[in-house]
């Protein structure tokens, strides 16, 4: 496009007025500098607030100059321009029309977006397709393996293991190997070694002679599933752009940069996809475990399954580096112009990308600022805003496996079976319980944003609770139709309330709970607390229904959803819309006053949705600045 060569000097003066420290257009109502100037809080939310003109116009001159960009000077200085003022773009005498229309654009056609954004929003679903199928594979595999390795019913222990050995992994190697990987290989990087991983762990599966081979491969399969799960969304989150009142923010990370209206909707995505390749994991036990095997021959049945969740990672990996890499990546190396060119792919025009590369780096000074002199891991337990994060995190993601999904994302088939289904039959109906996870996940995309986390959770977790008791009661029925009825309605049940509940709200509420300078040891905590517990959950629940029989199983785990509600009731504060400056508000009141507080609302609660009563509004319990 064409490029205005503007001098200073012919500037507008009214256009100086829109990015004065006075201006009431750029400071408002949390932007005033005060005695202090500008809080970290609004410096992270807009990294250039309280530059004067001059001061933006000669910090965007030394940073071109720096990093040898002086041929993108114009560009760059229009986007500061942009980047500063939210709502003042349409006085700018430096901006053409063209300049214009593209940044209304990106408002009113939120979705239109050059092709390559899209091009990556595949790769990243794809990321999280092959996390789901690695998870649910061994669902149908396992009816096969356990016979054929000779392992009986009574080696519990041994079966739980096999089953569980990837989430040990996960939880301690590859959630923490996410940074050393990132640092060296960058999060295309990381996302190839980690899907080349999943594919040599896949063969590895297909190929094994004896029980322990298996386990090993599980166990290096776990490698994967770690990093994959904390690189690819951060990567997908680099690389969006959302405009909110006229005012473009880059994620940073999603939760960060988002709109609060539609913050949870954009975290939820890898959580609705790895749904979808969970899904696919099922698919894979009935095309497989319904095959013939010519007799004479060992079954082989499972050794199909496994081996097919080689096949989506073989999509990324060849896909992967097609797409740029981050440019935030780029810029902690110092390499400038390399995230330039990749910001260039991801936007329309040029002066869009060089408004977004200054955006970035001026973010990135912020949060090294922000980080220097502190023990960021003893600020992480230490500072009681941010231990009360890692407490509500903690709880959801612990929930997430201790509501019982898992027991029949990794186990339904031989539930099934246990309650009369024939084995592919067991294979067929379990198939059904990850279509309707899907389904009942899109849902979610709407009722995250609208409804709320923790009022998603207290609806959701007493209902869990109820289909929970619902399977396990219905062993008590003579064997049957009415049996395998029960048993196959309330696990479908249980996984229609989960889906828009326990299954988007943990990562969500994580990835947004933390503030930014402790987020990536946050969130690494978090998916280590996940795939900890489920690491438990897997390797127990064989034992657990041994000693307590199918109906004592299900019950422990619907005895911990109704405790998840008085939890989630009394001690988890609510994120959805909030800003970053409300969030800091939120988790510094105490979990006791919290506690406190809605105890004495419960007569409120009762008088007005039981008796239907006209009561006066309550106080609220936080009050926002």
């Amino acid at each position: 496009m064409a490029r205005e060569k503007v001098d200073d000097e012919e500037l507008n003066a009214q256009e100086k007025n829109y990015h004065s420290p006075s201006s009431s257009q750029e400071f408002g109502q949390n932007g005033e500098k005060g005695d202090g100037g500008p809080t970290a809080t609004q410096k992270l939310k807009n990294p250039l607030v309280g530059m004067s003109y001059d001061e933006l116009m000669a910090d965007v001159e030394q940073f071109a100059k720096e990093h040898e960009l002086q041929d993108a000077l114009d560009d760059l200085q229009k986007g500061a321009l942009v980047a500063q003022n939210k709502s003042g773009f349409e006085h700018f005498e430096r901006l053409s029309a063209e300049d214009k229309t593209l940044i209304r654009d990106e408002k009113l056609h939120r979705w239109r977006q050059p092709r390559m954004m899209y091009y990556m929003t595949i790769l990243c679903a794809g990321s999280a397709i092959v996390q789901g199928m690695d998870q649910s594979a061994v669902n149908g595999a396992q009816a096969f393996y356990f016979p054929y390795f000779g392992i009986a019913e009574d080696q519990v222990w041994l079966r739980g293991l096999i089953n569980g050995a990837p989430y040990l992994c996960s939880a301690v190697i590859g959630c923490w190997s996410t940074k050393p990987l990132n640092y060296f290989f960058g999060r295309r990087g990381c996302i190839f070694i980690s899907c080349f991983i999943s594919i040599a762990a896949s063969l590895w599966m297909a190929v094994v002679g004896e029980w322990w081979n298996l386990l090993l491969a599980r166990f290096m399969l776990g490698f994967a599933v770690g990093a994959k799960s904390s690189t690819t969304p951060v990567y997908a989150a680099e690389w969006y752009v959302q405009s909110i009142n006229g005012m473009l923010e880059f994620f940073i990370n999603t939760v960060n940069s988002a709109p609060p209206e539609i913050r949870g909707a954009l975290a939820m995505m890898w959580q609705m996809w790895t749904a979808f390749g969970i899904m696919l994991g099922f698919v894979a036990g009935v095309v497989f475990g319904g095959v013939r095997i010519p007799a004479g021959v060992d079954d082989t049945q499972w050794r199909m399954i496994l081996g097919s969740t080689a096949i989506p990672p073989i999509f990324v990996c060849a896909q992967v580096y097609l797409v740029p890499e981050s440019p935030r990546w780029y810029m902690s190396k110092g390499r400038y112009q390399k995230a330039f060119e990749s910001l260039q792919r991801f936007r329309w025009s040029r002066f869009q990308a060089a408004r977004d590369l200054y955006y970035i780096h001026k973010q990135i000074a912020i949060e090294y600022e922000l980080q220097q002199g502190k023990n960021l891991l003893k600020e992480f337990f230490v500072v009681p805003r941010n231990r009360r994060a890692a407490q509500s995190s903690f709880f959801v993601m612990f929930m997430q496996q201790f509501c019982g999904v898992n027991v029949i994302a990794y186990y339904s088939t031989v539930i099934f079976q246990d309650s009369g289904f024939s084995r592919n039959n067991a294979l067929l109906v379990s198939m059904g319980t990850g279509i309707v996870n899907w389904l009942f996940a899109i849902p979610a995309v709407y009722t995250i944003d609208t409804f709320g986390r923790r009022n998603l959770l207290l609806v959701t977790f007493p209902l869990m609770g109820i289909m929970l008791l619902i399977t396990g009661f219905s062993f008590f029925a003579p064997e049957g139709i009415g049996r395998l009825a029960g048993v196959a309605t309330g696990i479908y049940l249980f996984m229609v309330v989960y889906s828009p509940g326990e299954g988007p709200v943990p990562f969500t509420y994580s990835a947004e709970a933390f503030p930014l300078y402790i987020r990536e040891y946050g969130m690494a905590f978090a998916t280590a607390t996940t795939w900890g517990f489920n690491f438990i959950l897997s390797l127990t629940w064989p034992p657990l229904e041994a000693a307590f029989s199918t109906p004592g199983a299900f019950g422990f785990y619907a005895f911990w959803n109704f405790f998840g509600w008085v939890f989630a009731y009394f001690c988890l504060p609510e994120t959805k819309e909030r800003t970053l400056e409300e969030l800091d508000q939120v988790f510094s009141i105490r979990t006791r006053d919290h506690a406190r507080y809605y105890m004495n609302s419960l007569p409120w609660y009762i008088r007005k949705y039981l008796f239907r009563a006209d009561v006066e509004q309550r106080k609220p319990l936080y009050v926002i600045e």
